[in-house]
C-alpha cells in the first residue's frame, strides 16, 4: 500500500496542534474534539502513519486544520514574517553594502565540500535517537565522533536495536561511500544556483516556485517543501503556500536552502538575508524564516575569510528578531558551548531545553549548529562531528556546519583527506543536468554568481 508521506490530513493535525501550542495559540478545544473522535498523535519519526484513516477522520482532520489556522497567536507582534517588520525588530540590522566579492573559487569549493561531508556523515544516523547514535559510535571505537560511521565491529544486537537509516546506509557508511549520493541538503543549493543563473539576485518567490515545478521532482521534497509543492499544484500562490495546512512551516527546510544566498554575497549579510527571506517564505513563516536568514547572514560574514566563527555567528544574529524564540535559543546555545568543556553535556542540555519541539524543527537544530561551531571554534572536523553527534536532523546540521567551517578553512586542501577523498569530486542528484558534477565545477559556477550585479 502506498502511504504518501507528509501530506495526509490525519498525520498533519497532530503536528499542527504542536505548532499551535508553540506559537501562542490556544488549541485545547480543537485538540479535545480530535481526541474524542479517536484521532491519534502524528508519528514521531515517520512521515505517515501505518494505517489509513477513515473518510470521516480525514474530513474531520481537514476541517480542524482550517480551524486551527484561524486561531489568533500571542506571538504575532514579536515574531513577524514580513521582511519590513523583521527589520523593524532588529536594531542592529546590518547596513546594506555593495558587497565584498572576496570569496574566491577555492573558498567556495571548500564550502561545497564541507556541506557534502557534513551531510554524508549524518545520513546513516538520521532519525535515530541520541543514545542510539552514541552507542553505535562507541561500539565502533568512534566516540567522541571523529570519522565516518561504520558497521564494522558493531555487534549485531546493537545494529538490530538501532538500525541505520535504511535509504542512506548503502551509500553513507565508511565501507560503502563511493562519491556523494543524492540528498535534499545538496539538491537545494543546486536549485538556488540555477535560480541565480536564470533570474539573478533580484529573483522573486514566484520565480522559485516556477523553478521547483520545472526542475524539482515532487518525490524529492519533504515536510514543508512537500506541502508547499502540493499547494502550488492546487493553485495556491506564495506566500500562502507556506501557511495553508502546513504544520511544518517552522521546521528546518528553509535553513537548508540558505547557503547559496550567503556564498554569493560575501561581506553583505543584509542582501544575503533578504534573498534567504524571499526563498524561505515560499514554505515557511516566523522562526523557520529566521533560521534561513540567520544561516545566510552567518555564511555571508564567513565567506570573506576576514573573521572567525564567533564574529560570523554574531552577524547572523543581527537579522533575527531579538525577542523571538530562535534568537533566545541561539544565545543560550552559544553561552552553553562557551562555558561547558564536555560537548555531550551541551547536547544533553539542549535536548532537555527543547524537548517540546520535533526533531526536525528549526529552533533546536539551529541552536545545535551554533553550539557545535562555537564549541569547535570553527575547526572543520570538530564542527561537523559535533553537529552530527548532537542528534536531531543529523545530515542537515552536519551540512550547514560543514559549509560554514569549510568557508572558514578557506581552501579544499585545508580539509582533511579522510573527509574529501571518498567523495571523489562527484555529486549525484536528480536536479537538471548536475548529476555527476564535480565540486570544483560547482565552485566556479557559484563564484561567477558572486560577480553578477
Amino acid at each position: 500500500m502506498l502511504r504518501l508521506t507528509w501530506v495526509q490530513p490525519e498525520d498533519l493535525l497532530g503536528h499542527e496542534l504542536a505548532q499551535a501550542y508553540q506559537d501562542g495559540r490556544e488549541p485545547d478545544a480543537i485538540a479535545a474534539r480530535w481526541r474524542t473522535a479517536g484521532g491519534a498523535d502524528s508519528p514521531l519519526r515517520a512521515g505517515a502513519s501505518t494505517t489509513p484513516a477513515s473518510r470521516y477522520m480525514r474530513t474531520l482532520a481537514r476541517d480542524l486544520l482550517d480551524e486551527l489556522a484561524q486561531l489568533p497567536s500571542k506571538l504575532t507582534h514579536t515574531e513577524p514574517t514580513d521582511l519590513g517588520q523583521i527589520k523593524a525588530h532588529c536594531p542592529n540590522w546590518p547596513a546594506r553594502t555593495a558587497g565584498n566579492r572576496a570569496a574566491g573559487a577555492a573558498r567556495l569549493e571548500a564550502a561545497w565540500l564541507g556541506r557534502a561531508v557534513g551531510c554524508l556523515l549524518g545520513k546513516p544516523v538520521e532519525k535515530l535517537p541520541l543514545h542510539g547514535i552514541r552507542e553505535l559510535a562507541r561500539a565502533a571505537g568512534n566516540w567522541p565522533l571523529r570519522t565516518w560511521f561504520t558497521a564494522r565491529g558493531v555487534p549485531d544486537e546493537l545494529l538490530h536495536t538501532y538500525p541505520w537509516n535504511r535509504r542512506s546506509a548503502p551509500t553513507s557508511l565508511a565501507e560503502n561511500i563511493d562519491g556523494m549520493p543524492e540528498d535534499d541538503d545538496l539538491n537545494y543549493p543546486l536549485l538556488n544556483l540555477l535560480l541565480l543563473q536564470r533570474h539573478g539576485r533580484h529573483f522573486t518567490t514566484a520565480d522559485i516556485a516556477r523553478l521547483w515545478l520545472d526542475e524539482l521532482p515532487a518525490g524529492r521534497t519533504f515536510t514543508a517543501e512537500r506541502i508547499a509543492y502540493r499547494n502550488l499544484l492546487s493553485g495556491i500562490e506564495p506566500p500562502h503556500t507556506a501557511r495553508h495546512r502546513n504544520p511544518f512551516r517552522e521546521w528546518i527546510g528553509a535553513l537548508i536552502r540558505a547557503d547559496v544566498h550567503g556564498w554569493t554575497n560575501p561581506g553583505d549579510p543584509a542582501t544575503a538575508a533578504a534573498q534567504a527571506h524571499r526563498d524561505a517564505t515560499l514554505t515557511h513563516t516566523a522562526n523557520g524564516v529566521y533560521a534561513a536568514m540567520f544561516t545566510a547572514a552567518t555564511i555571508a560574514a564567513a565567506a570573506t575569510g576576514a573573521g572567525d566563527v564567533h564574529a560570523s555567528l554574531r552577524t547572523g544574529l543581527t537579522v533575527v528578531p531579538p525577542a523571538s524564540r530562535l534568537a533566545r535559543a541561539i544565545h543560550h546555545a552559544v553561552r552553553l558551548a562557551r562555558t561547558t568543556a564536555d560537548f555531550d553535556r551541551v547536547v544533553d542540555e539542549l535536548h532537555s531545553t527543547h524537548r517540546a519541539y520535533h526533531w526536525v524543527h528549526a529552533i533546536p537544530n539551529t541552536a545545535l549548529i551554533a553550539a557545535a561551531l562555537t564549541h569547535a571554534d570553527g575547526d572543520f572536523s570538530g564542527s561537523v562531528c559535533r553537529a552530527v553527534s548532537g542528534g536531531l536532523d543529523t545530515d542537515s546540521n552536519g551540512a550547514t556546519a560543514g559549509s560554514i567551517a569549510g568557508l572558514l578553512a578557506g581552501d579544499p586542501v585545508a580539509l582533511p583527506d579522510r573527509w574529501t577523498t571518498p567523495l571523489k569530486n562527484r555529486l549525484a542528484t536528480s536536479i537538471a543536468d548536475f548529476n555527476g558534477v564535480g565540486f570544483d565545477t560547482l565552485a566556479h559556477l557559484t563564484h561567477r554568481e558572486t560577480r553578477r550585479p
